[in-house]
């Protein structure tokens, strides 16, 4: 009679079992661990480090669309000033 077969599970699951468990908790130490402190004294995480990351990179594709779009409102505003007389 196995271990297996008096529903004893086998090494390998404990060890499998173990390294999921293991590999969570790392995480979430990783993503708690302070790496910095801000200007205002706050204990900055990984997790929080990599959402401001984010968060900047989206704002600044946004400013860059925004500075596209302003030239191209000031071109055609100068275009239709250019075509009108400033008097009547």
């Amino acid at each position: 009679m196995t271990n297996s077969s008096v529903g004893f599970p086998q090494f390998y699951q404990i060890q499998q079992i173990l390294d999921r468990f293991l590999d969570t908790i790392r995480k979430w130490v990783q993503a708690a661990t302070v790496i910095a402190i801000d200007h205002q004294g706050t204990a900055v995480t990984n997790e929080q480090f990599k959402q401001l990351q984010k968060e900047n990179r989206r704002l600044r594709e946004e400013l860059d669309i925004l500075k596209r779009a302003a030239v191209l409102l000031a071109k055609r505003w100068i275009f239709i000033a250019a075509e009108r007389p400033l008097f009547l």
